[in-house]
């Protein structure tokens, strides 16, 4: 089904300004873009949204597009003002777990979960059906814009890699609306927990939806070495702790591949 002529009535409950368009390059561009030039414009939860995104981006600077009409992209903006700057690590992972949750309650029923593979990959068995990329506003750090893409009616010939899946592969016709909101509602609710100083609930929250936890992994790091051990925890600061023998190491941004 294409973009709903009505919108997203249920999104536009929660967000105080939803935005959708036919075709962009990059809606996590586009809201950064919007931010700078009328902050007050957009506040806290705003929404751009499409189902043709040309030029994604996801981290470590990778691009990726998919065939108009088959995944929805959408950038959510953050006052992360009301987080502790040390709590504000936990703000992607935070978008990871409330998809997570809101793909799970849309494959109800359908005999397949949702989980998150660390930082904020979303996976449904094994296969990742959502990336997120949160980007600070240059000049306004107080500001993140989350853009998360999602693979929605994408068949499975279609999928880009092996690896990948979708909810029409899943057999699922899903009500983007309600999965928007439900995102929405998981991803105010954690920002919520976060600016009450209760990062503990948001690190136990967020680790049950770990998949990475508890498996072997291999992680690439930025620098271009490689860690491999077991994934043991996510620690104070959301970072992952890969134990390797006796010798632990916290990794804070890198490429996670679970080895099994």
């Amino acid at each position: 089904m294409p973009i709903p002529a009505a919108g997203y009535p249920l999104a536009a409950g929660v967000s105080p300004r939803v935005q959708v368009v036919e075709t962009t390059d990059s809606t996590n561009a586009d809201v950064v873009a919007a931010v700078m030039a009328d902050p007050a414009g957009w506040p806290h939860l705003s929404l751009l949204v499409t189902d043709d995104q040309r030029a994604g981006r996801g981290r470590l600077d990778r691009t990726w597009t998919a065939p108009a009409g088959t995944a929805l992209a959408v950038s959510v903006v953050v006052d992360a003002a009301r987080v502790p700057i040390e709590m504000r690590g936990w703000i992607p992972l935070a978008a990871g777990a409330a998809m997570a949750r809101a793909v799970d309650t849309r494959l109800a029923g359908h005999g397949a979960s949702a989980q998150v593979k660390w930082p904020n990959d979303v996976l449904v068995d094994g296969g990742k059906i959502c990336g997120i990329l949160a980007e600070v506003v240059p000049g306004a750090p107080d500001t993140v814009v989350v853009g998360a893409g999602i693979n929605t009616r994408m068949t499975r010939a279609d999928l880009p890699v092996s690896t990948a899946t979708s909810f029409a592969a899943i057999g699922v016709d899903v009500d983007e609306d309600r999965l928007l909101a439900d995102y929405l509602r998981g991803l105010d609710g954690f920002l919520d927990a976060l600016s009450k100083g209760d990062v503990a609930r948001v690190h136990r929250d967020i680790e049950k939806l770990c998949a990475t936890v508890g498996r072997d992994v291999s992680v690439s790091l930025p620098d271009g070495t490689t860690v491999q051990g077991r994934a043991e925890r996510l620690d104070a600061e959301g970072r992952l702790v890969v134990a390797s023998g006796t010798v632990e190491t916290v990794v804070a941004a890198g490429d996670v591949v679970h080895v099994r």
